[in-house]
């Protein structure tokens, strides 16, 4: 679901067909119904059925949106949705698979980083901005893409032009037309000769003989020399209370306008100087214009905020104590969550459609010491339970990112072929959980910590001891483990 959906229109400068336009000859969010959405979801994340369903239908709700009458469409809220559940149990998981599936800008902030006006910390309207960014470098990433064919059969054409320089006077032969005419052809008093048809014949076989070595790539070691443009930038201190990243002016691109640019020549590899061209005829190709269009409709429409540690600021308000800004956090989050216009340096960005996604664990703080008004605009409230040692066998050997699977890739690179038995798979499992019972519990994190001591040994003697195959079983994952599990002080520190 992650290709890119515009059309070779991108050459002309149009906007191509944005996905959830009905005009759209094929439209990819169609075919994800709530359904489809959760089986997609169920390939990485174990469980938690009730939260997938409360996404999968938030996410088929905007497809929904866009296609209801204009007069209605945007009295359409969306639902946010706060997911209520301990660390480690997938909630951040859930949210950036969802936007990785749509295909829509995603950010994650925690509620924890932001602080009234007057306190330190970050202003609340730095994560739409912070949205917005990453919508306009998707969207030029598409864009890219689709170009990209184009732009190396130009930058090839420059780089011959390099090699071989264009023999059709002083202007673009100069000296190295002279010393071609005169070596390769033996024409005399070439300084004072208009190339020769003879000369643009030779100079095309040469040419065309140099298209196939740098095809070849026997040409990339090849010293060349390049022109780019240089800023200098002046060393200017800001002194903000809420931080240079957040200024409405963009203060370094507006002093590039009003610098001028120099032009420095280099001699670099034609490897470097592919790399340099390219970033030059991909520029040339895309309309930045119509790119920021686009990503300002994506983010209005499709951006989904992930606001994390949001019972961190809940709580009653005490003047003067160490909590004095949890509800000031809350009063300015409002007006960002029930929609409103945001300054950014790609113009105003509606939140009125951006999908927020709440989520705490809520262990000292619940849901109802939030302020009424944050409340109500996170209608919907999904519970996601604490996972068990039968979940984490499960998480351990079903998703398509499972960490046992990681590791067998791991050691491949290494010609090692690692193997876990099935009462391997649950020793761990176990184990896992019963850690997560005797200390504080991080949730499926712990499989992290658990993998990372088990394999410890094997991790660091594979690259100079030869082993085709390490098979593990209970017995080994016991032997492994037993004496951090069983030691309390220990496990402290290591797990």
């Amino acid at each position: 679901m992650n290709e890119p959906t515009e059309t070779t229109e991108t050459l002309t400068g149009k906007a191509p067909p944005r996905p959830t336009d009905p005009a759209a000859d094929e439209d990819p969010y169609e075919a994800l119904t709530p359904r489809q959405v959760v089986a997609e979801l169920d390939k990485y994340i174990v469980g938690q059925g009730d939260a997938k369903r409360a996404v999968a239908i938030a996410l088929r709700n905007r497809w929904r949106r866009l296609r209801v009458d204009e007069e209605l469409r945007d009295e359409i809220l969306p639902n946010n949705i706060i997911m209520i559940g301990p660390t480690g149990v997938g909630k951040t998981e859930i949210s950036r698979r969802l936007a990785r599936l749509a295909d829509a800008p995603f950010i994650k902030v925690e509620a924890s980083k932001f602080t009234e006006v007057g306190y330190v910390g970050r202003d609340v309207e730095s994560m739409i901005r912070d949205l917005m960014e990453i919508s306009v470098n998707m969207v030029r990433q598409e864009w890219e893409d689709e170009v990209y064919d184009k732009a190396e059969e130009q930058v090839e054409e420059r780089l011959l032009d390099l090699l071989l320089p264009p023999l059709k006077g002083a202007e673009t032969g100069g000296t190295a037309m002279r010393r071609y005419l005169v070596d390769k052809l033996g024409v005399a008093e070439a300084d004072e000769e208009a190339p020769t048809v003879e000369a643009e014949a030779q100079r095309e076989r040469s040419r065309d003989k140099l298209r196939k070595l740098l095809a070849d790539g026997k040409l990339e070691d090849r010293k060349v020399e390049v022109e780019t443009s240089q800023t200098r930038m002046p060393f200017i201190e800001v002194l903000s209370p809420m931080g240079f990243e957040d200024m409405d002016i963009n203060m370094s691109e507006m002093l590039e306008e009003m610098l001028p640019k120099r032009k420095k020549r280099r001699q670099v590899t034609v490897s470097e100087a592919r790399r340099i061209l390219l970033q030059e005829e991909l520029s040339k190709l895309i309309d930045m214009d119509e790119v920021v269009n686009e990503a300002v409709y994506r983010t209005e429409n499709s951006g989904i905020v992930f606001l994390d540690e949001i019972d961190k600021i809940a709580g009653e308000k005490v003047i003067g104590g160490p909590d004095v800004s949890r509800e000031g956090v809350q009063r300015d989050l409002l007006p960002i969550v029930e929609g409103s216009n945001v300054q950014t340096k790609y113009g105003l960005v509606r939140t009125d459609h951006v999908l927020f996604i709440a989520a705490g664990a809520f262990h000292v703080s619940k849901p109802s010491d939030l302020i009424p008004e944050i409340q109500g605009r996170f209608p919907i409230r999904v519970e996601l339970r604490s996972l068990t040692a039968a979940d984490f066998e499960r998480i351990l050997t079903e998703p398509r990112n499972a960490l046992t699977l990681q590791y067998q890739a791991l050691l491949e690179t290494e010609g090692v072929t690692l193997r876990f038995t099935a009462d391997a798979v649950h020793e761990i499992a176990r184990t896992a959980a019963e850690v997560n019972d005797a200390m504080e519990n991080i949730g499926a994190r712990r499989l992290h910590t658990i993998m990372t001591r088990l394999l410890d040994d094997i991790l660091f003697d594979v690259p100079e001891v030869e082993t085709g195959e390490v098979t593990l079983d209970a017995q080994d994952v016991r032997d492994r483990l037993q004496d951090i599990v069983q030691d309390t002080d220990l496990r402290k520190y290591i797990l």
